[in-house]
């Protein structure tokens, strides 16, 4: 494939923006560099770059177009109510209408607050939490990747650069599916733990009831309990992990495939916790979220249309049947090639991932490289393996035999050397210390 034109804008991109994109895991560093550099056109499952290559693509907005690109009835709504205005100096109707809609669907939730990106919505829950318990320190699930670009997520990665240390210190991590961990985090800390916060599951499953034994452990502590359903809310079910596990939190935060890719996060919680950012209390008032845009009426009627269609076309077994279908027989090819122990897709059908080893078995950023490389010139964007709506049984077709192609390539790079076949450098963690 010619990335020529895709080269040239990233030249300039780097000059003009930090890192060369606004978002770290868009990044160059996170691609082979045989790789589209810029996305110009997206319609159902696939894209084309700026020189004109089409792809099957399963990353999906990170995660955020659950529907499709280009979904006409949520595109519809959205342009609809645009042509009214996007923002006005008093609330418009439709924040209650989709307040109510969001409500309906996350069981435990009494009051919803509507923001921009996950991060607003997940800092808000932290500041709610230290002021309704009055303490200052933060429990983050250590195996979780992400949950803020704020300084109480971001100081605990190796990225803390600007970040000072005694804020650093009130960020602590315990591990999933170990609640000995969380109950020694109390321990260690008394009365000092304002919130516990993490996603209901990521690629491994809670196991002996581990949500609710969180759960019962933060309230024993006088902790509140966040889940961070960002990846997780409208994947697996349309109330969220937390209706799936059948654990309700005192707060969660939503967002990604609440509008199919238009920008609208959610932090949904208890009435007693969430009216602290309101003004019907007589306590100390909490700056909870004020955002110019975080009510943006098209973005709002993306949202109601978007979790209409989750209800209306079983949009959510529509990922787990798919899903199912794209990693069985990824497995079973990989298994038949004799690479099972080197290659794997792993997670939830309805959010998948792979994993990639190298010749002692252990993960390799240079053997995920190699097959990121060799399935784009198959035409597959393969960050991941996102399942959307618009994925069909032509593009599942499709896809396995571009990954039966590269993992032909793998395997002859764990006889030889994964240098011998990769062009470039391998791609690299986003959080690092040093570029």
């Amino acid at each position: 494939m010619n990335f020529e034109k895709s080269k040239l804008l990233q030249e300039k991109s780097h000059r003009l923006i930090p890192g060369g994109a606004h978002t770290y895991a868009k990044g160059d560093d996170q691609y082979p560099v045989l790789a589209p550099g810029f996305i110009v056109k997206g319609k159902g499952c696939h894209v084309w770059d700026v020189d004109g290559n089409e792809f099957i693509e399963y990353g999906m907005g990170l995660r955020a177009v659950t529907l499709g690109h280009g979904y006409r009835p949520v595109v519809e709504e959205a342009y609809k109510e645009m042509c009214a205005g996007t923002n006005f100096t008093r609330p418009s109707p439709i924040e209650l209408r989709c307040a109510e809609e969001l409500l309906d669907l996350v069981k435990g939730g009494e009051m919803v607050k509507f923001a921009k990106n996950g991060s607003d919505a997940t800092t808000a829950a932290v500041k709610l939490a230290r002021a309704f318990t009055g303490r200052d320190m933060v429990a983050i699930c250590a195996e979780h990747s992400f949950f803020s670009t704020d300084d109480w997520f971001i100081s605990s990665t190796p990225m803390a650069a600007g970040i000072p240390i005694p804020i650093r210190e009130l960020t602590a991590k315990f591990h999933y599916n170990d609640i000995a961990s969380i109950r020694k985090l109390f321990d260690l800390h008394p009365d000092r733990i304002a919130c516990l916060i993490m996603e209901a599951e990521a690629a491994v499953r809670p196991l002996n009831g581990f949500l609710h034994e969180v759960k019962n452990a933060c309230r024993e502590n006088g902790a509140l309990f966040i889940l961070d359903e960002m990846i997780t809310g409208f994947r697996w079910h349309v109330g969220g992990a937390q209706r799936f596990h059948d654990v309700v939190p005192d707060l969660s935060a939503f967002g990604k495939g609440i509008a199919n890719g238009f920008s609208v996060s959610a932090l949904v919680g208890r009435r007693d916790v969430m009216s602290l950012g309101g003004l019907l209390h007589d306590k100390e008032r909490v700056f909870l979220l004020s955002t110019t845009h975080g009510a943006e009426t098209h973005a709002l009627a993306a949202a109601i249309k978007t979790m209409e269609t989750y209800t209306t076309e079983n949009v959510v077994d529509y990922l787990w049947e798919k899903g199912t279908k794209l990693s069985s027989r990824l497995n079973t090819l990989s298994s038949e090639l004799g690479l099972a122990d080197f290659f794997q897709v792993v997670g939830r059908p309805c959010n998948l991932v792979y994993v990639t080893k190298d010749r002692a078995k252990t993960p390799s950023q240079a053997f995920r490289t190699l097959f990121l490389q060799e399935t784009i010139k198959c035409g597959l964007l393969l960050p991941s393996l996102v399942i959307s709506f618009s994925h069909t049984d032509s593009d599942i077709e499709r896809t396995v035999e571009g990954v039966g192609k590269a993992l032909l390539v793998y395997k002859k790079a764990l006889a030889d050397g994964v240098e011998k076949y990769l062009v470039g450098r391998p791609v690299k963690p986003v959080f690092r210390t040093y570029s």
